[in-house]
């Protein structure tokens, strides 16, 4: 159901004065989606996973708790990640790639992009 014309002007009107008074936190708002605030916490979750692994690997031959500790945060890291990467979907994998695209100012493949950055010149 549409909102009336009473309603939409209200809005309007709401939105205008969140603009004013904090010009910041409404681009933020504005320019955040679903997709990337899954897409995030997918980031931090698989760093958290290889974390946890590498330190699964240091202590499990010191002490099998600390070992075990390292395996249940992987555990909980990839739980995270696979919500998330649900939440997502295909069409957040979409709007985050993107948004990745519209922020290489280049207009220049990102792969393009690294190999000119590590190329070295002899």
């Amino acid at each position: 159901m549409p909102l009336s014309e009473h309603e939409q002007r209200i809005l309007h009107e709401l939105e205008q004065s969140l603009y004013q008074e904090d010009p910041d936190f409404a681009e933020r708002v504005r320019s955040e989606t679903v997709y990337r605030h899954a897409g995030r916490y997918c980031l931090w979750s698989a760093l958290i996973f290889a974390v946890a692994f590498v330190f699964m690997v240091l202590t499990f031959s010191r002490s099998v708790f600390l070992g075990f500790v390292g395996v249940v945060v992987m555990f909980l890291s990839g739980v995270v990640f696979a919500n998330n990467a649900r939440r997502m979907g295909k069409a957040g994998i979409d709007d985050i790639s993107r948004s990745l695209h519209k922020h290489n100012s280049t207009g220049r493949d990102p792969r393009e992009w690294i190999r000119g950055r590590f190329h070295r010149d002899d």
